[in-house]
């Protein structure tokens, strides 16, 4: 069976460690899939359950060299009476596979179990505990900025480590400079400098060594394989010519290549720490209490201990706490949080309300229906992560480069020094710019290009109400080059409205509108309902059916009043040898004009016309527009007929019409176009959507539509405004355009840094300087993307 598993992973430095990782994971029996995110220091790992077990997924990390931090979680135990039952708890706890250690204590009730960190979910934790006959709850700590305190801690470490080796080697570059005066004086002696280096190599530089001890025991090399090697080449050189009393010292080289190489360190965490922002902006969006109507009284409760069915009360400027339906009051919401739409939404009994979302007006009550990671704000802080944690396809080039990028720099290196020294004569030179290959050299660029501007892009989506699954979507959204509609809900409002009623045969107007409306309040279709919501506005009273069919594409078919009724489209009529005759004028006069029209047959006769419109949405047409000027071809879909839907399309400039396609047709459709050799999108909102939606290049759903249509779509708009598929696109050229000039800089950086130093043109401290910052050059133009609009 197959399973996944998110692991977090501590100690990597470089793309070269994310690239070490996911191969040697990869290469096992039973991984079928690892993906290793740099920024998100995580492995997502597809395993077959049979064949391989998570432990051992966390053995091959730290045997590649890198650790698996644990992590506590706290449990609250319910029906403790002695050691036995703690005692029995602790051995329940400590069997789960990935537990490296559990301890309960029952005078506390509680249990403290460390694992792994991302290894194991609560609910596996609870479930083990409940199997044991007892009851268990986390212990929550509510703590959404732990990853802005790393993130400050692991900053606060850089900045102490560089401005301690900045005090310590601006006398050692000072000295360079002495020296090449002829001035000998207290800083250009040898003792003197080996005192101020040494700290610098040994204890600020302790983090590059240490990685690289990792790095090579696991069977690869990073970047802190080549800042070590070089400034370790610089330092005991100088060291030996100490010793042999030569005046050729190269302390400042590595001193200074250390402490440059820390500051890019510090920018690259700081610029990094702004690309999940918009995860923090999300999570920092729910409130933290709740106020529940218990027994008449309000009582204000932690959010993680709201229950589905709780009552909740929300006054003006308050926050939602969790999703939920109104029972009580009415009032404005600012869903912009959400949806990216500014304009208050209405709500009152009976209204869904999204936790998160802002209370503008009126107080009410309602009931919590999604608690938990069930809500729809956590359901996208899901979806952002793991697109942030996703990888494009663009990015396999870089990394197949990253992972094969150290063992050849040091080739590179290696034959520098051979050259220098063989050629030139010059053992000073063929180390000097040996080191100074080693230093400028660094992967970090390539593996920041792709990963920084897929979380910088799919946060800004989010923050537009605009949802991406993973990269790979937001690649493909940049090819596309045809995209699709479906008609109803998506260009029309999904609302019609009935316009026309047609009678023969002796029937009354209000007659076939009873016997419809009778009929089509069995039926969910938009088309039926506001036939229903007709009869309701003329108080009509419908009547009981004796039997009810619904035909997929073609209508319904009842049993009412000991008459057969049948209400649908000509085929419908057709496959029941029912003649439509003279009938066909009407049909065509309303379907000309734009209308759906329905025949109505009573006993085998047409009897009846009714005409429906849907409104089209107010923005369908600009942003049809804007899309066939960024140069798409664009298409509707429908289930109307082609004259019916050619009227409807040319209200909004669509030339290109696809009528008559009955629902279980549309992926066909779509697959017709792609045989062509068309990039094609699929925007849409139903159920029956959802096959096109899977088999479209990029499926965008509509997020005013349903939950399947959500979860087939690759893209899913928040709001039903079309324009914001125009966004959507556009965010991803952006996106890609951003991946390309990350890509060409970290490229180009490198052929071209790596031949000047091989050369003899560039000193270390400048190659330092360099290196230190192209990963950070990376980051900040990542960081552009913020503003999108």
């Amino acid at each position: 069976m197959l399973a996944k598993i998110t692991i977090d992973v501590g100690g990597m430095t470089c793309a070269a460690c994310s690239a070490r990782i996911e191969k040697n994971l990869n290469k096992n029996d039973g991984v079928e899939n690892a993906v290793v995110n740099l920024l998100a220091n995580k492995a997502t790992v597809e395993y077959e359950t049979d064949k391989i077990a998570p432990k051992d997924i966390i053995n091959i990390i730290e045997k590649t060299g890198y650790e698996v931090p644990l992590t506590k979680k706290t449990l609250l135990i319910e029906g403790m009476t002695c050691a036995a039952c703690s005692a029995r708890i602790e051995k329940v706890l400590n069997k789960i596979d990935g537990v490296t250690r559990a301890n309960v204590n029952l005078s506390t009730n509680k249990a403290i179990v460390e694992f792994p960190s991302g290894l194991i979910d609560d609910n596996a934790l609870i479930k083990a505990v409940e199997k044991a006959g007892y009851k268990a709850e986390v212990e929550v700590e509510r703590d959404l900025d732990r990853e802005k305190e790393l993130r400050e801690k692991e900053i606060k470490s850089l900045k102490t480590s560089f401005i301690i080796s900045a005090i310590l080697s601006i006398p050692l570059f000072s000295a360079m400079f002495f020296h090449m005066a002829g001035n000998m004086n207290i800083l250009t002696n040898g003792y003197f400098q080996l005192l101020l280096a040494t700290p610098v190599q040994f204890i600020i530089g302790y983090r590059f060594y240490k990685g690289a001890y990792h790095s090579l025991r696991g069977g690869g090399a990073n970047m802190d394989v080549l800042v070590s090697m070089g400034t370790s080449a610089a330092y005991f050189y100088s060291l030996y010519n100490l010793i042999r009393g030569v005046h050729e010292y190269y302390f400042e080289a590595s001193a200074v290549v250390i402490t440059l190489v820390l500051l890019g360190k510090t920018f690259e965490a700081i610029a990094k720490g702004k690309t999940s922002e918009a995860i923090k902006k999300l999570m920092g969006l729910q409130p933290k209490t709740a106020r529940v109507i218990k027994d008449g009284i309000e009582v204000d409760t932690p959010i993680e201990k709201l229950e589905i069915g709780d009552i909740i009360l929300v006054r003006p400027g308050e926050k939602v706490p969790v999703d939920g339906i109104i029972v009580e009051g009415n009032s404005s919401l600012d869903e912009s949080m959400i949806t990216g739409e500014s304009i208050p939404v209405d709500k009152s009994v009976d209204d869904t309300v999204i936790g998160a979302t802002i209370n503008k007006f009126g107080s009410f009550k309602f009931k919590a229906t999604k608690i938990g990671k069930d809500t729809v704000l956590s359901q996208i802080i899901k979806l952002v992560e793991d697109a942030q944690g996703s990888k494009a396809p663009v990015q396999r080039l870089a990394d197949k480069i990253s992972g094969i990028f150290v063992p050849i720099v040091v080739g590179i290196a290696f034959l520098t020094f051979l050259g220098h020294y063989f050629v030139g004569g010059s053992f000073n030179s063929g180390l000097i710019n040996a080191v100074a290959v080693l230093v400028i050299a660094c992967p970090c660029a390539l593996g920041l290009a792709t990963p920084t501007a897929i979380m910088v892009g799919t946060g800004k989506g989010a923050e537009n109400g605009i949802l991406i699954k993973s990269g790979e979507h937001l690649e493909r959204a940049h090819k596309m080059d045809t995209i699709i509609f479906d008609k109803t809900g998506t260009i029309t409002k999904g609302e019609p409205e009935v316009t026309d009623i047609i009678s023969f045969n002796g029937y009354e107007d209000a007659e076939i509108l009873r016997l419809a409306a009778s009929v089509e309040k069995a039926s969910e279709h938009p088309l039926g309902e506001s036939i229903v919501k007709k009869s309701e506005e003329e108080s009509i009273e419908l009547i009981t059916i004796n039997s009810f069919e619904a035909i997929p594409g073609m209508g319904l078919k009842a049993s009412i009043e000991g008459k057969e009724v049948l209400i649908g489209n000509r085929k419908l009529m057709v496959k029941n040898d029912i003649i439509i005759g003279d009938k066909e004028n009407d049909l065509s006069r309303l379907e000309e004009g734009g209308k759906t029209a329905m025949l109505i047959s009573i006993d085998g006769n047409i009897s009846g016309i009714i005409a429906v419109a849907d409104k089209i949405k107010e923005t369908s047409l600009e942003a049809i527009n804007k899309l066939q000027d960024m140069g798409l071809d664009v298409y509707m879909i429908t289930g109307d007929n082609e004259r019916t839907a050619k009227a409807i399309a040319k209200q909004i400039g669509i030339t290109h019409v696809l009528a008559d396609v009955l629902p279980e047709n549309k992926a066909s459709k779509v697959d017709e176009l792609k045989a062509q050799g068309k990039h094609v999108g699929m925007v849409g909102d139903g159920i029956n959507d959802a096959p096109a939606l899977a088999s479209a290049d990029v499926g965008f759903a509509i997020g005013t539509g349903t939950d399947v249509a959500m979860e087939a779509a690759d893209i899913t708009l928040m709001r039903g405004d079309l324009n914001g598929v125009v966004t959507a696109i556009r965010l991803s050229h952006r996106t890609m355009r951003t991946i390309k000039q990350n890509l060409f800089w970290a490229f180009f950086y490198n052929s071209i840094g790596i031949p000047f130093a091989a050369l003899g043109f560039l000193n270390p401290m400048v190659a330092g300087a360099a290196m230190a910052f192209s990963s950070v050059s990376v980051v900040s133009n990542s960081l552009r993307l913020k503003r999108f609009e």
